[in-house]
């Protein structure tokens, strides 16, 4: 794991408890296809942060890499949803390393190995 691809949908992080880079899909390029975005996280080990459940069920199908972050909570405020993440961080990236598939509810974690 070399760090962190963010989805479109979701904002840009200004920081996260991490020592891992972070890639937000517009640094890649004007809307970037789930496809490129799969094989660019394939190709540099990188971790798909998403609300997107196409990632989820793809990599239901398949075993990692890469390895799949789904965050499944409704809409929130930018700075609120910030704040909620940050605060999750440290219990999603302890548990990547053992689960292909972390779904991040606003309460707890399900974890699909």
């Amino acid at each position: 794991m070399n760090g962190f691809l963010i989805d479109e949908n979701l904002p840009l992080p200004t920081a996260l408890p991490t020592t891992l880079p972070i890639v937000h899909s517009r640094q890649l390029g004007a809307q970037p296809s789930d496809s490129f975005l799969w094989q660019h996280a394939i190709a540099h080990e990188l971790v798909i942060v998403t609300k997107d459940a196409d990632f989820s069920e793809r990599i239901q199908l398949s075993g990692p890499p890469p390895r799949i972050i789904h965050l499944r909570v409704g809409n929130m405020r930018r700075t609120e949803f910030i704040q909620w993440l940050y605060k999750q961080w440290p219990a999603i990236e302890a548990a990547l390393p053992q689960h292909k598939l972390v779904n991040v509810y606003h309460d707890h974690l399900e974890l699909i190995a």
